[in-house]
């Protein structure tokens, strides 16, 4: 029979000699964790003889706490009437009751979204989201360099059809928007990344899943209908056999048709909003797909990743371990040995990796156009002048490979113009997470409701019928391309002849 506890006899267990702690009415003896832990034994140690719960939920997936702990690690549950009382004062109540639900119908654009999202979710977790590198310069050029780019409609032409089907590296697809992949999404709401995944069954729009998830991709996928498309993020770390292991846990979902490689943040950038919400939740490292699998070992020896330091923001916290050391020599053969599955690079910002990229076809399949929605590097280019300077010095690169971006998508007329550069399909990050944060899954489903009908919208009044029809002819990038680089080209194009000795 399990043991029933009072609340202040867990709380005289509060050191790292006895270090207990209450999760979901449950009492967890996590001493001998402490040493183990990936965010080293403060974080732990703050939450020492409390309910946790709170802190813990929103950013552990589900069922990881009994894959981590040994049977005999639970020691009972606590007795609820013995715990801390939570109502909130008869001001918070009202002030709750006065707003009430938010009628998603009511919600026109994605600003509005955010609006919402910002009023219900916690400041941590807006935080978060919210935050950029420096002086968030590329997070707003990333959206206003969009509204530089102008529209050239055409008219008199019968615009009543509308298709905005595509496909990435081959899969179908009913929208060319995607879901890029986004950490932590339960800290908007318990729906998470599954919660997006049904966003996005409902609308046919793909979903990269994040490495740094807060359920398992098995939780992800768990429900995904037949034909349902998912990409699955990796950042290679120091402990290499830990992405070996999750490489290998990829094989077995059928849903997952690619390893989305991301490469624009090998260190995490300085994101000072986030970095401002330093608590005790901020500080609790995870990584659901890798650091917590309970498959792989905690003492591997090739572990080169040192002690993180004593305060991390939620976004240092999740880098913390991951490998700075990738290199086009090593890393793609290594992913070659591990997976079979297609690579698509995430992070280009340059006509140069462009193009390296497609010389690596067709393992590597397709690449994102990406500055992590302006959290690492401040100051560098937004996709669409990366777009421009391949058009302009390598534009063979969208032959040989699909060209992907994201950042800074707001509105239909954004993804529009995207797709007339040269882009096969745009990824939204934030709108996602700022979705669930608004509604749950039905918050992200009214995200892409509204992106699908701006461009629907956007496509007729072009006089387009189907995305494979939008082109530079539909757009005027002048003032743009003044800012876009116009240095050499450094290319080392390979000559004819030695391409046809490489094909002897």
């Amino acid at each position: 029979m399990s043991k029933v506890f009072d609340y202040a006899e867990v709380g005289k267990h509060n050191t790292a000699d006895s270090c207990w702690v209450v999760l979901y009415g449950k009492v967890y003896d996590v001493t001998d964790f402490i040493a183990e832990h990936p965010g080293g034994s403060k974080v732990i140690l703050q939450l020492a003889g409390t309910d946790a719960t709170e802190e813990y939920d929103p950013i552990h997936p589900p069922g990881i706490l009994e894959e981590s702990l040994k049977p005999e690690q639970h020691l009972g549950t606590v007795d609820p009437d013995t715990l801390p009382s939570t109502e909130k004062s008869p001001a918070e109540m009202g002030a709750a009751e006065d707003d009430g639900p938010v009628d998603l119908d009511s919600i026109l654009n994605i600003d509005e979204i955010e609006e919402v999202a910002t009023k219900n979710i916690s400041k941590k977790a807006w935080a978060y989201y919210y935050s950029a590198g420096d002086d968030l310069t590329s997070k707003k050029l990333n959206n206003t360099v969009y509204r530089q780019i102008l529209l050239r409609p055409r008219v008199f032409v019968d615009c009543t059809r509308c298709d905005t089907s595509t496909s990435f590296i081959g899969n179908k697809v009913k929208l060319p928007i995607y879901v890029s992949p986004a950490a932590m999404a339960r800290l908007a709401h318990p729906d998470g990344e599954w919660g997006i995944a049904q966003a996005c069954e409902q609308y046919g729009a793909m979903q990269v899943i994040s490495q740094n998830a807060s359920m398992t991709p098995e939780q992800i996928v768990a429900d995904a209908k037949g034909g349902q498309v998912f990409g699955w993020q990796l950042y290679v770390q120091n402990e290499r056999a830990k992405s070996e292991a999750m490489l290998a846990r990829m094989k077995k979902l059928p849903a997952i048709k690619f390893i989305c490689l991301t490469l624009d943040a090998p260190v995490p950038g300085k994101r000072e909003d986030d970095e401002r919400s330093k608590n005790v939740g901020a500080n609790l490292p995870v990584r659901a797909a890798v650091q917590e699998d309970a498959s792989v070992s905690k003492t591997s020896t090739d572990a080169k990743t040192p002690s993180p330091p004593k305060n991390m923001g939620v976004g240092q916290s999740l880098f913390w371990g991951t490998a700075a050391d990738l290199t086009w020599k090593t890393t793609l053969p290594w992913l070659a040995q591990h997976t079979d599955l297609p690579i698509v690079l995430k992070g280009i910002q340059t006509h140069e990796d462009a193009y390296l990229a497609s010389l690596h076809a067709p393992q590597v399949k397709a690449i994102i156009l990406s500055n992590h929605g302006g959290r690492a590097l401040d100051t560098a280019p937004p996709a669409v002048h990366t777009l421009l300077e391949i058009r302009k010095y390598c534009p063979e690169v969208f032959d040989r490979i699909e060209v992907w971006v994201d950042g800074g998508i707001k509105r239909g007329t954004d993804v529009v113009k995207a797709l007339c550069l040269g882009a096969k399909g745009v990824g939204i990050g934030r709108a996602a997470l700022f979705g669930l944060g608004a509604g749950g899954k039905e918050g992200v489903a009214r995200v892409l409701e509204i992106l699908k009908a701006e461009t629907e919208t956007c496509m007729r009044l072009l006089g387009v019928e189907r995305v494979d029809q939008l082109g530079l002819h539909h757009i005027n990038t002048r003032a743009v391309e003044r800012d876009v680089y116009d240095g050499p080209a450094a290319l080392e194009r390979p000559s004819l002849t030695s391409r046809l000795m490489a094909k002897l």
